[in-house]
């Protein structure tokens, strides 16, 4: 459960997706491609398409684990 407490700065749940660009070390332009594909986990608000952090960090521990070879 989120808080609320006065003078306390907000935690983000979420990115942009030019912002997950930045963290995933790819273009702009390719990651929303990847969340068209539904490659990178969104959700859409309106117009915007946040990308959610937990998400994020979910894809990439799973990334590490289902592509690897002997």
């Amino acid at each position: 459960m989120i808080s609320v407490i006065p003078n306390e700065p907000i935690l983000r749940l979420t990115l942009t997706v030019e912002e997950a660009a930045t963290a995933l070390g790819i273009s702009r332009a390719f990651a929303y491609e990847a969340v068209a594909r539904g490659e990178i986990p969104c959700i859409r608000i309106g117009k915007r398409i946040l990308v959610p952090i937990a998400g994020l960090n979910r894809m990439l521990e799973s990334a590490g684990t289902a592509t690897q070879e002997p």
